[in-house]
Protein backbone atom coordinates (compact mmCIF):
# COMPACT_ATOMS: atom_id res chain seq x y z
CA UNK A 1 0.00 0.00 0.00
CA UNK A 2 1.38 3.41 -0.95
CA UNK A 3 1.34 6.33 1.46
CA UNK A 4 -1.14 8.13 -0.79
CA UNK A 5 -3.78 5.59 0.31
CA UNK A 6 -3.35 6.62 3.95
CA UNK A 7 -4.18 9.78 5.86
CA UNK A 8 -1.08 11.74 6.79
CA UNK A 9 -1.65 11.36 10.51
CA UNK A 10 -1.82 7.54 10.36
CA UNK A 11 0.96 5.38 11.75
CA UNK A 12 2.47 3.55 8.81
CA UNK A 13 3.36 0.28 10.55
CA UNK A 14 -0.15 -1.22 10.71
CA UNK A 15 -3.47 -1.30 8.87
CA UNK A 16 -7.15 -1.97 9.55
CA UNK A 17 -8.06 -5.66 9.62
CA UNK A 18 -10.66 -7.39 7.44
CA UNK A 19 -11.43 -4.68 4.85
CA UNK A 20 -8.87 -5.94 2.32
CA UNK A 21 -9.22 -9.65 3.15
CA UNK A 22 -6.56 -9.23 5.81
CA UNK A 23 -7.74 -11.70 7.05
CA UNK A 24 -10.84 -12.59 5.08
CA UNK A 25 -14.19 -12.95 6.85
CA UNK A 26 -16.73 -15.20 5.07
CA UNK A 27 -20.28 -13.92 4.65
CA UNK A 28 -21.51 -16.10 7.49
CA UNK A 29 -18.80 -14.56 9.65
CA UNK A 30 -20.32 -11.11 9.30
CA UNK A 31 -23.65 -12.59 10.40
CA UNK A 32 -21.92 -13.99 13.48
CA UNK A 33 -20.41 -10.58 14.25
CA UNK A 34 -23.79 -8.87 13.77
CA UNK A 35 -25.36 -11.33 16.21
CA UNK A 36 -22.48 -10.73 18.65
CA UNK A 37 -23.14 -6.98 18.38
CA UNK A 38 -26.82 -7.41 19.18
CA UNK A 39 -26.12 -9.69 22.13
CA UNK A 40 -23.37 -7.42 23.43
CA UNK A 41 -25.69 -4.41 23.18
CA UNK A 42 -28.49 -6.19 25.05
CA UNK A 43 -26.20 -7.42 27.81
CA UNK A 44 -24.46 -4.05 28.17
CA UNK A 45 -27.75 -2.45 29.26
CA UNK A 46 -27.26 -4.19 32.61
CA UNK A 47 -25.37 -2.53 35.45
CA UNK A 48 -24.30 -5.91 36.86
CA UNK A 49 -20.53 -6.29 36.66
CA UNK A 50 -20.64 -10.01 35.82
CA UNK A 51 -23.15 -9.45 33.00
CA UNK A 52 -21.01 -6.64 31.59
CA UNK A 53 -17.92 -8.85 31.63
CA UNK A 54 -19.96 -11.44 29.74
CA UNK A 55 -21.04 -8.73 27.27
CA UNK A 56 -17.38 -7.93 26.59
CA UNK A 57 -16.61 -11.60 25.97
CA UNK A 58 -19.63 -12.07 23.70
CA UNK A 59 -18.66 -9.17 21.44
CA UNK A 60 -14.85 -9.47 21.52
CA UNK A 61 -14.24 -13.23 21.26
CA UNK A 62 -15.84 -13.60 17.78
CA UNK A 63 -13.68 -10.75 16.49
CA UNK A 64 -10.57 -12.45 17.84
CA UNK A 65 -11.68 -15.73 16.27
CA UNK A 66 -11.85 -14.18 12.81
CA UNK A 67 -8.49 -12.53 13.46
CA UNK A 68 -7.15 -16.05 14.03
CA UNK A 69 -6.54 -14.99 17.66
CA UNK A 70 -4.05 -12.32 16.65
CA UNK A 71 -5.10 -9.86 19.36
CA UNK A 72 -2.32 -7.44 18.36
CA UNK A 73 -4.39 -6.56 15.28
CA UNK A 74 -6.76 -4.61 17.53
CA UNK A 75 -5.07 -4.40 20.95
CA UNK A 76 -1.53 -3.07 20.88
CA UNK A 77 0.84 -2.26 23.71
CA UNK A 78 0.25 1.32 24.81
CA UNK A 79 3.09 3.79 24.66
CA UNK A 80 3.33 7.06 26.55
CA UNK A 81 2.54 8.84 23.26
CA UNK A 82 -0.60 6.73 22.83
CA UNK A 83 -1.88 7.68 26.29
CA UNK A 84 -1.02 11.34 25.71
CA UNK A 85 -2.88 11.24 22.38
CA UNK A 86 -5.94 9.66 24.00
CA UNK A 87 -6.03 12.30 26.75
CA UNK A 88 -5.50 15.13 24.25
CA UNK A 89 -8.43 13.82 22.20
CA UNK A 90 -10.51 13.63 25.38
CA UNK A 91 -9.73 17.30 26.06
CA UNK A 92 -10.63 18.16 22.48
CA UNK A 93 -13.95 16.38 22.80
CA UNK A 94 -14.82 18.21 26.03
CA UNK A 95 -14.21 21.58 24.36
CA UNK A 96 -16.20 20.49 21.31
CA UNK A 97 -19.12 19.11 23.38
CA UNK A 98 -19.40 22.23 25.56
CA UNK A 99 -19.37 24.52 22.52
CA UNK A 100 -21.84 22.34 20.58
CA UNK A 101 -24.15 22.00 23.59
CA UNK A 102 -24.26 25.79 23.84
CA UNK A 103 -25.08 26.17 20.13
CA UNK A 104 -27.74 23.45 20.16
CA UNK A 105 -29.28 24.87 23.34
CA UNK A 106 -29.63 28.21 21.57
CA UNK A 107 -31.97 26.46 19.11
CA UNK A 108 -33.84 24.60 21.84
CA UNK A 109 -32.22 21.25 21.05
CA UNK A 110 -31.27 19.41 24.22
CA UNK A 111 -30.32 15.87 25.12
CA UNK A 112 -31.96 13.48 27.55
CA UNK A 113 -30.65 12.09 30.81
CA UNK A 114 -28.72 9.04 29.67
CA UNK A 115 -27.49 8.33 33.19
CA UNK A 116 -31.00 7.63 34.48
CA UNK A 117 -31.29 8.10 38.23
CA UNK A 118 -28.74 10.12 40.17
CA UNK A 119 -25.50 8.15 39.70
CA UNK A 120 -23.15 7.15 42.52
CA UNK A 121 -19.45 6.33 42.52
CA UNK A 122 -20.46 2.65 42.47
CA UNK A 123 -21.76 3.21 38.94
CA UNK A 124 -18.27 4.05 37.68
CA UNK A 125 -16.56 0.57 37.72
CA UNK A 126 -19.18 -0.99 35.38
CA UNK A 127 -18.40 1.80 32.91
CA UNK A 128 -15.02 0.26 32.17
CA UNK A 129 -16.74 -2.79 30.69
CA UNK A 130 -19.81 -1.19 29.09
CA UNK A 131 -17.57 1.31 27.27
CA UNK A 132 -15.41 -1.48 25.89
CA UNK A 133 -18.60 -2.99 24.47
CA UNK A 134 -19.44 0.40 22.95
CA UNK A 135 -16.03 0.54 21.29
CA UNK A 136 -16.79 -2.75 19.55
CA UNK A 137 -20.29 -1.55 18.68
CA UNK A 138 -18.41 0.99 16.58
CA UNK A 139 -15.50 -1.19 15.50
CA UNK A 140 -17.51 -4.06 13.97
CA UNK A 141 -19.82 -1.96 11.74
CA UNK A 142 -16.86 0.28 10.86
CA UNK A 143 -14.98 -2.77 9.55
CA UNK A 144 -18.08 -4.03 7.73
CA UNK A 145 -18.83 -0.74 5.98
CA UNK A 146 -15.13 -0.30 5.25
CA UNK A 147 -15.03 -3.74 3.62
CA UNK A 148 -18.11 -3.04 1.48
CA UNK A 149 -17.05 0.48 0.48
CA UNK A 150 -13.50 -0.59 -0.37
CA UNK A 151 -14.73 -3.59 -2.37
CA UNK A 152 -16.75 -1.34 -4.67
CA UNK A 153 -14.56 1.77 -4.73
CA UNK A 154 -11.02 0.43 -4.19
CA UNK A 155 -10.44 3.82 -2.55
CA UNK A 156 -9.24 3.41 1.01
CA UNK A 157 -9.55 7.03 2.15
CA UNK A 158 -13.06 7.41 0.73
CA UNK A 159 -14.06 4.09 2.29
CA UNK A 160 -12.82 5.19 5.71
CA UNK A 161 -14.74 8.48 5.53
CA UNK A 162 -17.98 6.84 4.36
CA UNK A 163 -17.74 4.08 6.96
CA UNK A 164 -16.96 6.51 9.75
CA UNK A 165 -19.96 8.71 8.84
CA UNK A 166 -22.33 5.72 8.83
CA UNK A 167 -21.06 4.48 12.18
CA UNK A 168 -21.40 7.97 13.67
CA UNK A 169 -25.08 8.01 12.69
CA UNK A 170 -25.54 4.51 14.08
CA UNK A 171 -23.79 5.39 17.34
CA UNK A 172 -25.87 8.55 17.70
CA UNK A 173 -29.07 6.54 17.26
CA UNK A 174 -28.10 4.39 20.26
CA UNK A 175 -28.25 7.51 22.43
CA UNK A 176 -31.62 8.85 21.26
CA UNK A 177 -35.21 8.07 22.20
CA UNK A 178 -36.98 10.72 20.10
CA UNK A 179 -36.30 13.06 17.16
CA UNK A 180 -35.12 15.98 19.30
CA UNK A 181 -32.67 13.73 21.13
CA UNK A 182 -31.50 12.24 17.81
CA UNK A 183 -30.49 15.65 16.48
CA UNK A 184 -28.66 16.35 19.73
CA UNK A 185 -27.03 12.91 19.73
CA UNK A 186 -25.86 13.26 16.12
CA UNK A 187 -23.84 16.33 17.04
CA UNK A 188 -22.69 15.30 20.53
CA UNK A 189 -22.28 11.51 20.57
CA UNK A 190 -22.22 10.96 16.80
CA UNK A 191 -19.97 13.63 15.33
CA UNK A 192 -18.27 13.89 18.71
CA UNK A 193 -16.96 10.35 18.30
CA UNK A 194 -14.61 11.73 15.61
CA UNK A 195 -12.14 12.23 18.45
CA UNK A 196 -12.21 8.52 19.28
CA UNK A 197 -12.03 7.62 15.60
CA UNK A 198 -8.94 9.78 15.14
CA UNK A 199 -7.23 7.88 17.94
CA UNK A 200 -8.12 4.53 16.43
CA UNK A 201 -7.41 5.43 12.80
CA UNK A 202 -4.01 6.83 13.72
CA UNK A 203 -2.87 3.90 15.85
CA UNK A 204 -5.15 0.97 14.83
CA UNK A 205 -5.31 0.36 18.58
CA UNK A 206 -8.77 0.14 20.16
CA UNK A 207 -7.19 0.83 23.55
CA UNK A 208 -6.45 4.41 22.47
CA UNK A 209 -10.05 5.21 21.53
CA UNK A 210 -11.17 3.32 24.63
CA UNK A 211 -9.09 5.53 26.94
CA UNK A 212 -10.56 8.64 25.32
CA UNK A 213 -14.06 7.21 25.75
CA UNK A 214 -13.50 6.21 29.38
CA UNK A 215 -12.01 9.59 30.26
CA UNK A 216 -14.99 11.33 28.69
CA UNK A 217 -17.65 9.34 30.53
CA UNK A 218 -15.85 9.26 33.88
CA UNK A 219 -15.44 13.02 33.62
CA UNK A 220 -19.17 13.36 32.94
CA UNK A 221 -20.04 11.19 35.93
CA UNK A 222 -17.63 13.10 38.14
CA UNK A 223 -19.18 16.43 37.18
CA UNK A 224 -22.66 15.13 38.08
CA UNK A 225 -21.50 13.57 41.34
CA UNK A 226 -19.75 16.77 42.39
CA UNK A 227 -22.87 18.80 41.67
CA UNK A 228 -21.78 20.64 38.51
Amino acid sequence: MSNIDRFRFENKDSDFPFYNNNPRIPKWGWIVLLFAMIMGLILSISSNLIVLILACAVIIVPVLYFLKWDYTAIFKKLSAKDVALALALFAGYIVYAIAMDFVLGHFGIVGGNLMGDQPTWMDVPPLFFSLMVEEFLKFIPFMFFLRVAFKFSNNRKLSVIVSMALVMLFFASLHAYNLNMLVYAIFIQGLGSIFEFIGYIKTKNILVSYITHVATDVFGYAMVLMGF
